[in-house]
């Protein structure tokens, strides 16, 4: 009884692997992954303009501004994140002395973003029904908004718990080396679960979101392992490219963060359609186990 079971389980293992993978081909997530990294380059000085001009905004926010800039490039950005931050800088100061045209330019590439990342993810979900333009753009300015707010007082927090947890030193030697190192790992957990459960339009389960996150998360922290790794040892680009090698580096980055995101994507609305049993004819939907043990009682 027990082999039977274990056999059911791995078989039913197997069937879900078979189906994320032939997910994973049907969308074709490397073509939109190449896609969003096009398209994240393009917007990526305007959207942290945007963002950094928001916190301006509200001097509360000043003093937090280098520890986000500091979290974002150590953590989001592996090996080559101080040059990129150099870089960044200079074309942010450079948006200084835009018009009023170009301040509207930067916004419009920054909502683009936003707008396609919404996009694709719906696509990932079989979602159909889409509210009109105008109400999207509407919520895209909200999140393009109040994101750098809220992103600002979680950091803000962060570092308030990070300031405690040194008083915690004298009590528990180490307490805040752990703090920070587990810090990173939760922030990352928290983006993508916030990601799949917000973006979508439709209602997407809180558990569904949490594994697709989990497996992000893992991901995106091998990457940059990995990538750090790479680029560290193995100066390819450096050879080749020489004073360019920083936009090669930079493009292959986003491009495998952008697969992290979509593989978590893929995940979540895979298990979201397992559980309803919405499947299409060409798509192969494992159904869980339960769900054949009340379909066989419903026959009986």
């Amino acid at each position: 009884m027990q082999l039977s079971s274990w056999q059911s389980y791995w078989r039913q293992s197997v069937d879900f692997v078979k189906a994320y993978w032939q997910r994973c081909q049907q969308d074709q997530i490397q073509v939109i992954g190449g896609y969003l990294t096009y398209i994240s380059l393009l917007s990526l000085v305007p959207l942290v303009t945007v963002m950094f001009a928001m916190l301006s905004a509200f001097p509360m926010f000043a003093e937090f501004r280098t520890n986000m800039e500091q979290f974002i490039y150590a953590n989001v950005i592996p090996s080559r994140g101080d040059e990129i931050q150099a870089y960044l800088t200079q074309f942010i100061g450079n948006t200084g002395g835009m018009t009023a045209i170009g301040i509207l330019a930067l916004v419009f590439f920054a909502l683009l973003l936003i707008h396609n990342i919404d996009k694709t993810l719906n696509k990932i979900w079989r979602v159909t029904s889409r509210p009109r333009l105008i109400i999207s753009f509407s919520i895209y300015w909200m999140i393009l908004t109040l994101g750098p707010i809220l992103f600002g007082l979680s950091i803000g927090v962060t570092s308030y718990l990070v300031r405690l947890s040194t008083f915690a030193d004298d009590y528990t030697p180490g307490f805040s080396t752990l703090v920070l190192g587990v810090v990173p790992y939760l922030m990352s957990l928290a983006a993508f679960f916030i990601l799949y459960l917000v973006v979508p339009n439709l209602k997407v389960r809180v558990k569904h979101a949490l594994w697709g996150a989990l497996l992000a998360m893992v991901l995106f922290e091998l990457s940059k392992r990995g990538f750090a790794f790479y680029v560290t040892n193995f100066p390819t680009y450096q050879t080749i490219y020489g004073a360019l090698a920083l936009l090669p580096i930079l493009f292959v980055w986003i491009h495998l963060s952008w697969m992290v995101v979509l593989l978590g994507a893929e995940l979540t609305a895979l298990l979201q359609q397992r559980e309803a049993g919405e499947c299409r004819e060409d798509e192969v939907c494992p159904v869980p186990q339960r769900a054949d043990k009340s379909v066989a009682a419903e026959t009986e």
